[in-house]
């Protein structure tokens, strides 16, 4: 049962838009629940040079049927170019956490 729901990570330049990324998905109920994390350092290849910028981490959790439509939100209102946007599996976890987070994706 664990195995259809997921971790995504993504960031984002500052906690505005990590907070804006997160009220959209909950809103859509494409996640059950975004935690944020920041500001950290991110150091990172851009077009060709090494770059160094704050950040802020977004932990989505949520499911592999919604994940399409997911990934398409997180584009549509991310204000990067190219958005790190990574899936992790859940594995393993409580029948009562995955129960509640049942309940509020679509």
């Amino acid at each position: 049962m664990s195995q259809e729901y997921i971790t995504v990570i993504t960031t984002a330049p500052n906690k505005e838009n990590a907070d804006n990324i997160a009220k959209n998905l909950l809103i859509e109920k494409l996640a059950g629940c975004v935690q944020i994390i920041g500001p950290i350092t991110s150091h990172y290849w851009w077009q060709d040079e090494i770059c160094q910028n704050e950040e802020w981490i977004c932990l989505i959790k949520s499911s592999l049927v919604v994940y399409d439509q997911l990934e398409q939100t997180i584009k549509e209102i991310h204000p990067y170019d190219v958005p790190e946007i990574i899936v992790l599996p859940i594995l393993k976890a409580s029948d009562d956490y995955l129960s509640w987070l049942k309940q509020y994706l679509k």
